[in-house]
């Protein structure tokens, strides 16, 4: 809207249309207007249009972002949130554009990767291994030649491991980005502590 106003008063200031495009490429950089879009609008206020705003254009309108879809994907999506865009729109009987616009645009939702962490221990757990840390510390301090074999539990699956996207969900603008254990294989180390 600011560029257009800006044509509309080149063209009444008797500026040439290419001398406008280097002005408003110079003033608004990466975001300014196509040159055809800027000569297009050049030519309608030379022609003498004064309203910089578009025209309403006839059609339907959007009947799909209704309150009531935008609940119902809501409560869809909060359910469950692995399911697609496609799995939405079809159970509430909506496009899929309109479907995704209601998740992006009205929701502010976005799909995101689980964030990869080496374990996800509860606060229980997290206080066992600092007593069996700090006892392993202690022993070692008393006999410097004491050996301590470390090792950490290996995972065997049964299953396909999901892939990153296949752990992806849809997330609110405010909430956390969702963890997944980082799943490795490791092995029994011997280690002298001194």
């Amino acid at each position: 809207m600011d560029q257009r106003i800006c044509i509309k008063f080149c063209v009444k200031n008797k500026i040439k249309c290419s001398e406008t495009l280097e002005m408003l490429t110079v003033a608004y950089g990466e975001t300014v207007l196509s040159k055809k879009n800027v000569y297009k609008w050049y030519k309608l206020f030379q022609d003498g249009r004064e309203d910089a705003n578009d025209e309403p254009r006839s059609g339907r309108q959007s009947t799909s972002t209704t309150d009531e879809n935008v609940q119902a994907v809501k409560k869809i999506v909060l359910e469950n949130r692995r399911i697609t865009i496609r799995e939405v729109a079809e159970d509430v009987g909506i496009s899929l554009v309109s479907c995704h616009k209601i998740f992006s645009n009205v929701l502010g939702m976005s799909r995101v990767s689980a964030k990869f962490v080496p374990k996800l221990l509860n606060f229980d757990q997290k206080n066992r291994r600092m007593s069996i840390a700090q006892e392993l510390l202690d022993d070692v301090n008393d006999d410097p030649d004491l050996l301590i074999y470390t090792g950490d539990e290996s995972w065997v699956y049964g299953y396909d491991v999901e892939t990153k996207t296949q752990s992806s969900q849809w997330k609110s603008p405010g909430e956390p980005r969702p963890k997944k254990a980082r799943q490795v294989r490791s092995i029994l180390t011997k280690r002298t502590v001194a």
